[in-house]
């Protein structure tokens, strides 16, 4: 991928021509070249392994293969490693945004997003963070995840993480910000933003947001139904 000093490189993909043109005119005016425009999943696939963008905004709903097809095989394209994808929806609780979550999609917006806001999130899932505020996630979790049954098992992927760390994460899917870890463990923001690069680096994940959804999945945090921000 690129130098993370150079502009995202990004793919638009939409069904709706409108809603390209006004996101490249967008990015294009804050200096974010948009390298590949897609209204199928199709279509997104095929730019995304010729253009090899650093971030693509994938609407969900398309004809053909929706977004959810498309995240899935973009992500699992050895060509696509290192790209960031960001969901487009209409709903801020859509199901069909979980379901790109756990595909690997990190993080999602609402096509009614403003300009600097679309501006910001290019750049800062390009970044390697996380789009979403972990409490918005912790509720699409609740909502979505089924919840645990049994005692929180341990599953292998979290074996390697220290008991500081399995802390860290269980926090993490509670929807605390670094700055709130860092007052309940008394700890500084930075050895914070440490823990957490270890944990995603030691399980794999691109970023806190298949952190909290995987520690719903292993049953290290139980999703219930009333909790809510």
């Amino acid at each position: 991928m690129s130098d993370p000093a150079t502009p995202p490189r990004v793919v638009i993909a939409d069904d709706q021509a409108l809603v390209r043109s006004g996101f490249r005119m967008i990015l294009g005016s804050a200096g974010i070249p948009v390298v590949g425009e897609a209204s199928d999943g199709e279509e997104a696939v095929a730019a995304v392994l010729e253009r090899r963008p650093d971030v693509v905004l994938m609407d969900i709903r398309m004809p053909g293969i929706d977004g959810l097809d498309a995240t899935r095989r973009i992500l699992a394209a050895p060509a696509a490693t290192g790209c960031r994808i960001i969901i487009l929806t209409t709903f801020d609780l859509d199901q069909y945004v979980y379901a790109a979550l756990t595909a690997g999609a990190s993080g999602f917006l609402l096509k009614d997003v403003s300009p600097e806001q679309l501006i910001d999130a290019v750049r800062t899932v390009r970044s390697g963070d996380a789009l979403l505020a972990p409490s918005i996630t912790r509720r699409l979790v609740e909502r979505f995840a089924p919840a645990a049954s049994a005692p929180p098992a341990v599953h292998g992927e979290l074996s390697e993480l220290t008991p500081r760390e399995l802390e860290v994460l269980q926090m993490l899917a509670r929807g605390l910000s670094n700055a709130e870890l860092a007052t309940e463990l008394v700890l500084s923001e930075a050895t914070v933003k440490t823990h957490v690069a270890r944990i995603l680096r030691k399980l794999g994940l691109r970023d806190r947001v298949q952190a909290v959804v995987l520690a719903y999945q292993t049953g290290l945090a139980v999703a219930h139904t009333s909790g809510r921000d």
